[in-house]
Parts: C-alpha cells; sequence; structure tokens
C-alpha cells in the first residue's frame, strides 16, 4: 500500500478506525467477526489502526489489543484518552491523573509496553489544554507513548499545545460533506509539521451507501445527527446520487473516490475509514493506488458544496472546538 507519515514514521496512506466493531453504529459484528476483519485489513497492507477508551468503553481497546499482538512491531497503532466511558455513561475529563490513570489501563487492554499515538479525544473545556498535554507529555517522557495527537479542535488550540509538548497529529472529521478542517486547522498542521488524521471520511458510511435512516437501531449516534435528519437528509441523498453516478463515469465505487480525494487535498492528510465488512475493507484500501484527474476533483469539490446540515446536534457541537 502507498504510504504517508506521522511523526517521521511511515503509514499505510489509508489506516482503519476501529470504533464502530464494538461502538456508535448499532449492534456490532462479533468477536470473531471483528477479528477476521482485522486481519484482512493487516494483509491488505494496512498498518496504521486506531481505537480509542470511550469505544466499547474498553471493549474496543481489548479487541484491537487481542488482534494485534501477533503484529505489533510493524502497526503504528494509535488511542486515545480524555473522553471514556464511567458508570456506563460518557465523561469528558481531561484531569492529568484521569489521563494517566486511562493510559495505564489502556495498555494493558491494547496487550502492549507503548502507545505510538495517543490522542486527547476531546479538550475537557475546564481543564487548561496546557494542563492536560503536560500531563500527556509525562507518558512520552516515562515510555508509555511514542507522540500525542489531538482530536476535535481548532487552529488556535493546538497551536497552545503544540507550545508544551510537540503534536504529531490532529485527527478530524474530513470528507466530502465535512471540509471544516480548511478553514484553518489543515493549514495549521502543515505548518506545524503534524499530520491531519481524517476520521469519517465516507461520512459515517453515507458517501459509499445510500443509507436509510429509518433503518438505525435505536441507539445508533447517526440518528442525532442533522445531516441524517429532514430537510437535510433530502438535499444529501440527492448529493450521493450525483457521487455515485460520477464515480461510475471513472470505473471506481463512491468510497472509492471519496478516499482518493481526501488523499489528494493533502500530502499531510491520512484518512482511517471504518466497517464491520470485509468487502468494505478490500473497497476502501483499493482507493489508496487511485490518482483523481484534475477536473474530477474539482467536480468532486463543487459536488461537496451540495450537502447539507450540521455534522452534530448542538449539545455535542457545544463539547468540541473544531471551527464550524
Amino acid at each position: 500500500m502507498e504510504t504517508r507519515r506521522i511523526g517521521g514514521v511511515e503509514v499505510s496512506a489509508i489506516g482503519l478506525g476501529c470504533m464502530s466493531l464494538s461502538h456508535a453504529y448499532g449492534a456490532p459484528p462479533s468477536r470473531a467477526e471483528g477479528l477476521l476483519l482485522i486481519a484482512e485489513a493487516i494483509d491488505l497492507g494496512a498498518s496504521h489502526f486506531d481505537t480509542a477508551a470511550l469505544y466499547g468503553f474498553g471493549a474496543n481497546e481489548e479487541l484491537i489489543g487481542e488482534a494485534l499482538k501477533a503484529h505489533r512491531n510493524r502497526i503504528f497503532l494509535a488511542s486515545k484518552c480524555g473522553l471514556t466511558g464511567v458508570d456506563g455513561k460518557r465523561v469528558i475529563d481531561g484531569r492529568p491523573n484521569t489521563l494517566k490513570q486511562t493510559c495505564d489501563e489502556a495498555l494493558k487492554r491494547l496487550q502492549t509496553e507503548v502507545i505510538d499515538l495517543y490522542y486527547l479525544h476531546r479538550w475537557d473545556k475546564c481543564v487548561p489544554i496546557e494542563d492536560s498535554i503536560g500531563a500527556m507529555g509525562d507518558l512520552v517522557h516515562s515510555g508509555k507513548v511514542r507522540m500525542l495527537g489531538l482530536s476535535e479542535v481548532s487552529g488556535p488550540t493546538l497551536r497552545r499545545a503544540h507550545a508544551v509538548h510537540p503534536i504529531a497529529a490532529v485527527q478530524s472529521e474530513y470528507s466530502l460533506w465535512t471540509r471544516n478542517p480548511e478553514i484553518a486547522v489543515l493549514d495549521a498542521c502543515r505548518e506545524l509539521g503534524a499530520t491531519l488524521v481524517a476520521f469519517s471520511p465516507l461520512g459515517r458510511g453515507f458517501l459509499a451507501s445510500e443509507l436509510t435512516p429509518a433503518t438505525f437501531t435505536a441507539n445508533d449516534i447517526r440518528r442525532t445527527m442533522p445531516r441524517f435528519q429532514p430537510p437535510h437528509l433530502a438535499a444529501n441523498h440527492a448529493a450521493r446520487a450525483t457521487l455515485a453516478a460520477l464515480a461510475d463515469e471513472i470505473g471506481h465505487t463512491p468510497a472509492q473516490i471519496a478516499l482518493a480525494w481526501v488523499l489528494a487535498k493533502a500530502a499531510h492528510v491520512t484518512p482511517i475509514p471504518g466497517t464491520t465488512r470485509l468487502e468494505h475493507v478490500r473497497e476502501n484500501h483499493a482507493a489508496a493506488s487511485i490518482q483523481l484527474p484534475p477536473e474530477v476533483i474539482t467536480r468532486l469539490d463543487a459536488l461537496s458544496l451540495s450537502f447539507s446540515g450540521q455534522r452534530y446536534n448542538a449539545a455535542t457541537q457545544a463539547e468540541i472546538d473544531t471551527e464550524n
């Protein structure tokens, strides 16, 4: 597979976001199915795997730890702290002692001595970013973590954090229907030498296949997202149909040209699509070798303006720090 770099380390140009194997989009696959999917990604050349303490309240880290332990020396392993499950509830907590405790717990679940990239999953706005990053810097100095990242932050917050400890990556939603990183954080990453790790590069599955929200289970987080609700849904279905027609015209799938578009936006961007299906792992990773003609990129840029709705509902939007 083609490669990109994070903190000076070469990683597969397309990684695997592992959240959906345990969390967020309804009933996850079985443990055996999850292990098989991760094994397939490794066989295809994926080397960048992304998890978090939040996903399945630790269950995802346990799955990833089991799946990757035999391949650990050739895997770039990323996880996150600062957003976890406490007594069955989702909690943002960026206090230094909490972050250090979360790391110790993660190392055990992941069955490893060191995490390659450790993100602050959410900036706890009750704690100065400098305090949280300072504590995470201690994890680097103690050898538990190799490099630090941030998730869902603005350019100014990235700069504040980077002044305390070098930030190797910022994880932000970036796709044809979410171009917010282009406001500031994409350029800030380039300036500081950080990689923009694009989560949900397939629009939470919407760009890959024509999703019908009526089929979502009660605990699927997409139910609360405005883009999957009226009046935005009709406009988004129309834009997705245009994407599908363009994909058919150039001989690729909608998912593949959506991923190729993300890769084409900048050399310091690497996407981490997630899936629960083996055929989608294969489809997604084939996108790493696609070179879109400039005129197709121009058409996709224009199409991206047709998507409608905010990323999150008001309550979730208040938790994050990204430019909007």
